[in-house]
């Protein structure tokens, strides 16, 4: 199986495609214009030509001979071979010829319709007569009065006309020649440059790179964030929209200035290789970036987001358990017991100079066992002083009072 076209030759063809194309094009609107200048050139001679065939006295004059072809001829052809003109006819009012470049076709009636010329008006087109299709002048002949006595005719052979235009255009067709082949050599230039700056690599390489890098990107769980010069959002990944709680959409083509918040964008312009903990709404993220300033001019910077919100509550949550761990250590409370209700229950036994469980319990809104227990951890870490009360009958009861010398 034939390989595949390489991505030069694949631009090498098409930019010399466009070249050749162009070139064409060129050459034919710049021959279509040189044959437009060259009809209108020989047009402006031949109505100069026989508008002074017509306003000769001698030619005006011959008219009213016996036989005006006589005098009238001679000028007729010393005036076409000076101009370089096929043919210089001059005719009546009848449409008989005085004169020819054929002698013989000399007192015949004109091929061609002289009623424009008769009619006082200049005809100028393409028409077929004895000599052959030709680009031709027609105007009419007036006498001293001003009427029209007879025509006079110029022209150029349609064939004269082709060949001058073909020799003309050979210049314009090496021209053509010339341009192709710098194009092409330009062409395969561009190609070069081209694939220096791609890499040398093949567009199934290239898609192959783009599709990768834009499945990694989007997967990965770290914000990534791309700034311009310009301070315009050039990329922004699925995992930076998440995290600055916006939609992708905003993001794109957005100003950095307008959606990311100060301690972000004090972070990309002034760089952080180590990593700075910034809070954007509900997320902990630690931010690192590559500067967007360099040697004080803008330049492209890269924003890195990784979201340590889990991380930041499981610290939060590790150091709020040491803190509790590390005052019941202080403390000596027993599990079970409030350092809260600790608190009610010493201030409540400051209040009364000398209280059993019970009333502490009432004053307290606790339980009398609850209260008990509270107040004998009290008297066991010496912040209060238990006593027995023997007064009562039966078995003797346990007062509480606190320990002012503590």
């Amino acid at each position: 199986m034939a390989s595949k076209m390489t991505l030069r030759v694949h631009l090498l063809l098409l930019q010399a495609l466009i070249v050749f194309l162009v070139t064409l094009a060129t050459g034919i609107v710049a021959g279509a214009f040189q044959e437009h200048a060259l009809r209108e050139a020989y047009k402006e001679r031949m109505q100069a030509v026989a508008q002074s065939v017509a306003a000769l006295p001698p030619v005006r004059a011959a008219f009213d001979d016996a036989d005006p072809a006589e005098a009238i001829q001679p000028i007729a052809e010393v005036i076409r071979e000076a101009s370089d003109l096929a043919y210089v006819v001059v005719a009546d009012e009848d449409g008989i010829r005085y004169s020819h470049p054929n002698p013989d076709r000399i007192g015949e009636k004109v091929s061609t319709d002289p009623s424009i010329p008769l009619s006082g008006e200049i005809y100028v087109g393409t028409q077929t007569g004895t000599l052959g299709t030709s680009w031709r002048v027609k105007v009419p002949i007036r006498d001293d009065d001003g009427v029209v006595i007879g025509t006079a005719s110029v022209g150029i052979l349609e064939s004269e006309l082709n060949e001058e235009f073909t020799a003309n255009l050979s210049w314009l067709i090496s021209a053509m020649l010339a341009a192709a082949v710098l194009g092409v050599f330009g062409s395969a230039w561009v190609t070069s440059v081209i694939r220096r700056r791609i890499y040398r690599l093949e567009p199934h390489q290239i898609a192959a790179l783009v599709k990768n890098q834009e499945t990694t990107l989007h997967r990965l769980s770290e914000g990534v964030i791309t700034v311009n010069g310009a301070g315009r959002i050039t990329l922004a990944n699925d995992a930076a929209a998440r995290l600055l709680e916006r939609s992708a959409e905003e993001l794109d083509d957005a100003v950095a200035a307008d959606v990311l918040d100060a301690p972000l964008l004090a972070v990309l312009h002034e760089g952080e290789d180590a990593g700075r903990p910034v809070i954007v709404g509900s997320h902990v993220l630690v931010a690192r970036s590559t500067g967007s300033r360099h040697d004080g001019a803008d330049v492209e910077a890269t924003l890195l987001l990784r979201d340590h919100t889990e991380l930041h509550d499981v610290v939060r949550r590790v150091e709020a358990a040491d803190a509790i761990i590390a005052f019941r250590q202080r403390f000596g409370l027993p599990k079970g017991l409030s350092a809260e209700t600790l608190d009610r229950v010493a201030a409540a036994l400051t209040a009364r100079p000398d209280a059993s469980a019970t009333e502490i319990g009432d004053d307290v809104q606790i339980s009398r066992v609850s209260a008990r227990r509270y107040l004998e951890h009290l008297a066991s870490s010496g912040r209060a002083i238990r006593t027995l009360d023997y007064s009562t009958k039966g078995r003797p009861s346990t007062r509480y009072r606190a320990n002012d010398v503590v």
